[in-house]
């Protein structure tokens, strides 16, 4: 099994910043992609970024220029940083990882809300 912790998230202003992070452990050998999603109340849950291993990186195109992924590969930790927020980033954020010999994992989300 493999443990995701968020932390990060929060309420602020529309033109704001945050920075989400999350930390893997457990049952780790691998992990070949970390990455964000979201989901906003009666949305389907989307992909906000990705990072590889290799630090190949992919962005939802409403994001892109203004939200920034990272990982620490040995320390098994992703940051999602977000800046110039808009009210339509509002939503549960939730982190992703794909261990490559144990499968998918979820953590349990964190609120970004995003005023006007």
């Amino acid at each position: 099994q493999v443990q995701l912790v968020e932390s990060g998230g929060g309420l602020v202003q529309a033109g704001g910043s945050l920075r989400l992070s999350c930390a893997a452990s457990g049952d780790i050998i691998v992990i070949t992609y970390m990455g964000w999603y979201r989901q906003a109340p009666g949305k389907q849950r989307e992909l906000v970024a990705q990072i590889s291993s290799g630090g190949t990186t992919n962005y939802a195109d409403s994001v892109k220029g203004r939200f920034a992924i990272s990982r620490d590969n040995a320390a098994n930790t992703v940051l999602l940083q977000m800046d110039s927020l808009k009210p339509e980033d509002t939503a549960v954020y939730y982190c992703n990882a794909v261990e490559r010999y144990r499968g998918n994992y979820w953590g349990q989300g964190t609120q970004v809300t995003v005023s006007s």
